[in-house]
């Protein structure tokens, strides 16, 4: 078949459909989401706080959750966030040209999310103050939308001796995702998150775990090694951090720490794709 033919797309996109119809039925037939962390003596304490998230209202969160796929968009929220008082285009036109951050600027008027002042912007929502809750309420409709999960965000359990936010919690057919979701870039995140991390995920025990970070920079330069030396430090023998491909890594196919090099939606399919192939034994 011609590569150019409109029916190959048309094609894809019904199996893309089917195959969420599918994996939406197979959930269905499984242990619920509460019941797979209940089996792990987990229970839900609070979750997915509204007063962190920057969401529009009803009618305009399935464009803005399209939106999030382009990551000038998202850099440019966490700009508009830091000078959520007020702020002018030049001091949010970092990562794209001005006709583009203009035209994000136009839609966040248009969803109500900021307001004009004069010749300045505001942040129609003072009482966000941090990119992060928005961005765990993006990977968690990326699981839902994308690959047909159940998934809640901002998670948090009464654990007596691991503590933090579980960030995103999924169910994929029978088996329990864990994403811990960074907003900062790498020069921001510290041994002690990546610690935490790992006791996190000793604790829960999901069959996948990952650690994400908004960017596009390198892990392989500074959270790699983190990652290499904190297992220096609970094992004799530390299992390797291997290169999938790309910025995407994985320690022996359960933990898997990735980027946004490309797209967020990408990878987390590649990290799926990994952890079937592995119940395959395929790999």
């Amino acid at each position: 078949m011609d590569r150019g033919d409109p029916k190959t797309g048309d094609e894809m996109a019904l199996l893309r459909d089917e195959l969420q119809r599918l994996r939406k039925a197979l959930n269905e037939q499984t242990a619920s989401l509460a019941m797979l962390l209940r089996r792990r003596g987990f229970i839900i304490y609070k979750k997915e706080p509204a007063e962190d998230l920057l969401l529009p209202a009803g009618k305009h969160v399935d464009e803005y959750y399209r939106m999030l796929h382009a990551y000038s968009f998202r850099l440019l929220l966490r700009d508009v966030i830091k000078h959520r008082e007020q702020f002018t285009l030049e001091q949010v036109t970092r990562y794209a040209t001005p006709s583009i951050t203009n035209e994000y600027l136009d839609y966040l008027l248009y969803t109500g999310l900021i307001r004009k002042e004069a010749k300045a912007y505001a942040l129609a929502k003072h009482t966000v103050t941090s990119f992060g809750a928005t961005l765990e309420w993006y990977v968690a409709e990326i699981c839902k939308k994308e690959f047909g999960s159940e998934s809640v965000w901002g998670v948090k359990f009464k654990r007596p001796k691991i503590g933090g936010d579980y960030d995103v919690i999924a169910k994929l057919d029978s088996s329990l995702l864990y994403c811990e979701v960074k907003s900062s870039p790498p020069k921001q995140i510290y041994d002690s998150e990546v610690a935490a991390f790992l006791d996190r995920v000793a604790d829960l025990a999901p069959d996948i775990a990952v650690f994400f970070m908004d960017t596009e920079l390198r892990m392989k330069d500074k959270i790699v090694p983190m990652f290499e030396k904190e297992l220096q430090k609970r094992y004799d023998t530390p299992p390797d951090v291997a290169r999938m491909e790309r910025e995407l890594f994985q320690i022996q196919d359960r933990i898997f720490i990735m980027n946004a090099k490309e797209s967020i939606i990408g990878n987390v399919e590649k990290v799926m794709s990994r952890h079937y192939q592995k119940i395959a034994n395929l790999i």
